[in-house]
């Protein structure tokens, strides 16, 4: 099992976005989802934007990393 992070897509430049979760902005490749446009989120997993979520799916699992803690943890 692999944990996906939910980021939101700032902008893009060829295959490379920056994307931010909890405020944190990390540069993504975006390779997976080329039809990905900035205001939509993203399914994170080692640094490739793996799957576009739609708002709900993006709000639900926003959700269950803040009942993880400490969000920084995860993007050390």
């Amino acid at each position: 099992m692999c944990l996906g992070i939910p980021m939101l897509i700032e902008k893009i430049q060829d295959n490379k976005a920056v994307a931010s979760f909890m405020n944190v902005r990390r540069e993504i490749r975006i390779d997976v989802v080329p039809e990905v446009k900035p205001g939509d989120y993203v399914m994170v997993h080692a640094g490739m934007a793996i799957e576009i979520l739609n708002q709900e799916e993006a709000q639900e699992t926003l959700e269950m990393w803040k009942e993880l803690g400490d969000e920084n943890v995860f993007l050390r």
